[in-house]
């Protein structure tokens, strides 16, 4: 008798885990099956890679090549150095100046290039990091020396430089007599409020300082409203620098209520409808040009595996099923329109893929060129109390939210997007930048150079159509060639909408020309038998053979 009450509580147990077992699996398989979808395992990973760096012998033949072509490089690279030492130099005496003050431009000096290679390129090779003036689409350095502007002021710079200034002036002259009183709102909240809605189709918004500020609000308000926990996001989709949208390596926390799934996959749908703790989903539109994949950058460019592309049509029958299956589980959808926001259509990523969000998040360029982070949605999303619970509240915050001129620049800017001069700038957006990637890379092709790019309208990305071990020493020839970057380099450009023909004509050119020189330096040999697995595996036993 007891034998068999024991086995059959046994039996009952096991039962009991079968479901909790079932969704585990099922949510294991829905993870990315990389690193970018497992956090706890990248975090690992991070702590397990070995510091080391070549000497210039390896420096210069890391990817096997001989004597006279790894000379060739060396010398290429010394007069790199040499004409940035004279062509900047005044930028780069400021630059040194700074640094010993700026923690993030050690940082960014650090991995602009493979950790591996970063000690001798930064020895040879430097950049500055301080402008004086823009005008057009082009900015000026201390030096003088004038750039295209391909940074885009990291998403800011959708109507041009020139724009901004105006709206800054125009806030400045609007909000002078009230100043910088801070509590109450400056008059131009109303015209503020009544263009976000038309622009948005949401009702109610709340203003922050920072794109980061405005999806922490956002995730908050979704926890609060549905009394769940865990929050979804994408792999490779970048929400900010807060806890829980970045786990893994650069967060020093552990990943706690955020699962990472895999973009564009049934099976992420599957965890979504059977889970009963989701409080919201977090889609970054900007991953339909990368689904999956990180945001590009140089350091990370070892073997030139990485790959673009847009299908508008599949994204946006993803994120139908995506809206679909939250409203149907309670789920709040959140659209991170921070960096995408009025860039794809005056309406934002909505209206470009037709489907809405629960709540939407803005920044960058919505602040007329100052800082803002924006969240909007329903009335009862955007609420932060209970009538009949006084004590249960959605605390935020800030000291500079909606700060005076800020709000005016805000409202200069979104009148920006009425007038007719700037509507025409959206006539036929994907066409016209679509026909000038493939102009780009028709001529890259003819020129015979391994580079190709890929874009979602005015945000483009750098791809390689061979491997090798230093496509990330294009940036440095671009820079030569009078292309401004961001400190990601040829991971991203960001044009602003004013570039016209002639314009885009000369970033091409110079584009191509920098292709050619660095190809023409020896930079892009390769080895018949290398592969991007190759150098993986190379990579990987170099950094077994210094942990072990």
């Amino acid at each position: 008798m007891d034998e068999t009450l024991t086995l059959s509580a046994l039996a009952l147990g096991v039962l009991a885990l079968l479901p909790a077992a079932r969704q585990r699996l099922q949510l294991s398989r829905a993870k990315h099956r990389s690193l970018a979808g497992h956090s706890r395992m990248a975090k690992r990973l991070a702590r397990w890679v070995p510091g080391y760096a070549y000497d210039e012998a390896q420096f210069f033949a890391a990817d096997g090549a001989p004597a006279d072509v790894a000379a060739q490089r060396r010398a290429a690279l010394q007069r790199l150095g040499a004409e940035f030492e004279t062509r900047y130099a005044k930028t780069l005496a400021a630059t040194a100046e700074a640094r010993e003050s700026i923690p993030d431009l050690r940082f960014t000096g650090r991995y602009r290039v493979p950790f591996q290679f970063s000690p001798v390129l930064r020895a040879q090779v430097q950049v500055g990091s301080f402008l004086q003036s823009s005008n057009g689409v082009q900015v000026q350095d201390l030096d003088g020396n004038r750039f295209y502007d391909l940074t885009g002021s990291y998403g800011v710079n959708l109507l041009g430089t020139d724009t901004y200034k105006a709206c800054i002036d125009e806030a400045v002259a609007t909000a002078r007599e009230l100043g910088p009183v801070l509590g109450a709102y400056h008059p131009s909240m109303l015209d503020v409020l009544r263009r976000l809605r038309e622009v948005s189709g949401h009702e109610e918004f709340s203003f922050h300082m920072s794109g980061t500020e405005a999806v922490m609000q956002a995730v908050r308000l979704a926890r609060y409203h549905t009394k769940r926990k865990r929050l979804v996001r994408f792999a490779g989709a970048y929400h900010g620098w807060w806890e829980d949208v970045q786990p893994g390596p650069g967060n020093p926390l552990p990943p706690r209520e955020t699962f990472t799934l895999q973009d564009m996959a049934e099976r992420s749908l599957q965890v979504l409808a059977s889970r009963r703790d989701i409080a919201c989903v977090l889609v970054n539109p900007l991953q339909a040009l990368h689904p999956n994949a990180n945001a590009p950058a140089d350091s990370a460019l070892i073997d030139g595996a990485r790959r673009a592309g847009v299908d508008r049509a599949a994204y946006t029958a993803w994120l139908k099923r995506l809206r679909e299956v939250c409203t149907a589980r309670g789920i709040v959808l959140i659209f991170d329109e921070v960096f995408v926001g009025f860039r794809l259509a005056p309406g934002g990523a909505q209206e470009y893929f037709g489907v809405k969000a629960d709540l939407v998040t803005y920044g960058k360029t919505l602040g007329g060129g100052l800082p803002i982070g924006v969240v909007g949605g329903s009335r009862a999303l955007m609420t932060r109390y209970r009538e009949d619970r006084p004590a249960d509240i959605c605390f935020a915050r800030g000291t500079f939210n909606a700060h005076p001129y800020v709000v005016a620049a805000m409202a200069a800017f979104l009148r920006r997007l009425e007038q007719p001069e700037v509507k025409a700038l959206y006539e036929g957006l994907d066409a016209r930048w679509d026909a000038r990637a493939s102009q780009l890379n028709a001529r890259l092709t003819q020129a015979g150079v391994p580079v190709r790019a890929a874009n979602l309208s005015t945000i483009w990305t750098v791809l390689y159509t061979q491997p090798g071990r230093y496509h990330w020493m294009l940036q440095f020839y671009l820079r030569k060639h009078g292309l401004a970057l961001s400190w990601v380099g040829t991971g991203r450009f960001i044009f602003s909408l004013n570039y016209d023909d002639a314009a885009f004509e000369a970033v091409a050119s110079r584009f191509v020309a920098a292709c050619a020189e660095m190809q023409a330096d020896g930079w892009w040999w390769t080895a018949p038998e290398l592969t991007a697995k190759a150098i993986r595996r190379g990579v990987m036993r170099e950094m077994l053979a210094r942990k072990f």
